[in-house]
C-alpha cells in the first residue's frame, strides 16, 4: 500500500495517509452526518488522494437521503462519483405511513439514487418494535421489487427473520447486499444461498469482537463481496497511529482492504479491483474514467 502525496493533512496524520493499489468503492459512508458539516470538501479530496474515487452516501431516513442527493449533485466530480440509497432504517421503522412510503418512491426515481435502503431488521436495540420494523422493511421490499433497483440492507440479531422475509421475495426483487456484515457462519452461509452481497468494514481491525469474522471472509466469493467503512462509525481499532476526534472517512478504506485481503490470502491489488468490480456491477455505476 503506497502512500499519497501529503495534503488534506490536518486530521489524518502522514502514516494514515493511504493509497489503494486500485480505485476502491466505499458502498456506504454516512457523509450528511453532522460530524462532516465542517469540512466535507477535505474529506471528499482525502478520498480522491486515498484512490477512493466513487462513493455510496447512505440515506437513512428522508432527510438524509434528501441530504444525499444533493450532496451528489454539488460535489461529484473532478475524480470523485458520488451517488445515494433512499430508505428508512429499521430504528425508525415506527415512522413509516403512507406518506413516507410515497416519498421513499420518488427517491428512488432519482437518477442519483442507485439503492433502495437503508432498510432492514435490527433486533437488538428495537428502537422500533419487532412488527414496526417488518412492516417498513416489507414496504420496502415492495418498493425495491417496483423500481428494480437493488437493496442496501441493515441486519443485526435478526438473521433468521431476514432470510424468511427475503426468500418470500426472492423472485421479485434484484441484488442485495447485507452491509456492514457482522454474524456468524451459518446466517453468512444463508445469504450466500440466497444470492446476496455482503459488504465488509472495519469490524474485523477490532481486536475485541472481529476474530470471528476474520475466519469467515474467505467463504465470500469475490463476487459477492464489496467493502465499505460505514464512517463515521466502525473507526478500525488496529490502524497504524491514533487519529484525532475518531470520526472515521472514506480515506481510510485502504487500510480495511489490507485488513481482508490478508485474511483473505490474496493480494491487496486483486481484492481492490475485486470488489470494485462487484461495486460497479451492483450498484449499475456508469463508467468511470478515473478508473479506466
Amino acid at each position: 500500500m503506497a502512500e499519497h502525496p501529503a495534503q488534506f493533512d490536518d486530521v489524518l496524520p502522514e502514516a494514515l495517509r493511504f493509497t489503494a493499489p486500485a480505485p476502491l468503492v466505499d458502498i456506504g459512508a454516512n457523509l450528511t452526518h453532522e460530524s462532516f458539516a465542517r469540512d466535507l470538501p477535505a474529506v471528499l479530496g482525502r478520498a480522491r488522494a486515498a484512490n477512493v474515487t466513487t462513493l455510496i452516501l447512505t440515506g437513512t431516513d428522508r432527510e438524509h437521503a434528501e441530504q444525499a442527493v444533493a450532496m451528489c449533485r454539488e460535489h461529484g466530480g473532478d475524480g470523485l462519483s458520488l451517488h445515494a440509497t433512499a430508505g428508512v432504517h429499521p430504528h425508525d421503522a415506527s415512522r413509516w405511513d403512507g406518506e413516507l412510503a410515497a416519498a421513499m418512491a420518488a427517491l428512488q426515481r432519482l437518477p442519483e439514487v442507485v439503492a433502495v435502503g437503508e432498510c432492514g431488521l435490527d433486533f437488538n436495540r428495537n428502537f422500533s418494535t419487532p412488527a414496526e420494523q417488518e412492516r417498513a422493511f416489507e414496504a420496502q421490499l415492495e418498493i425495491a421489487a417496483a423500481c428494480g433497483k437493488p437493496l442496501f440492507i441493515h441486519e443485526r440479531d435478526a438473521g433468521r427473520r431476514m432470510r424468511e422475509m427475503l426468500r418470500a421475495w426472492r423472485d421479485d426483487i434484484g441484488d442485495a447486499v447485507v452491509h456492514c456484515f457482522t454474524a456468524e457462519r451459518d446466517t453468512l452461509h444463508g445469504y450466500l444461498d440466497l444470492d446476496l452481497h455482503i459488504g465488509l468494514t472495519g469490524w474485523l481491525c477490532d481486536e475485541r469482537r472481529g476474530h470471528h469474522l476474520r475466519e469467515l471472509v474467505g467463504d465470500i466469493p469475490l463476487a459477492r463481496l464489496m467493502v465499505e467503512t460505514d464512517c463515521p462509525y466502525l473507526l478500525p481499532r488496529n490502524l497504524p497511529a491514533k487519529l484525532k476526534g475518531r470520526r472515521h472517512e472514506p480515506a481510510l478504506l485502504p487500510w480495511i482492504v489490507r485488513e481482508i485481503a490478508h485474511w483473505r490470502g490474496e493480494s491487496e491489488a486483486a481484492l481492490a479491483a475485486g470488489t470494485t468490480a462487484t461495486a460497479r456491477r451492483f450498484f449499475r455505476l456508469p463508467p468511470n474514467h478515473e478508473e479506466n
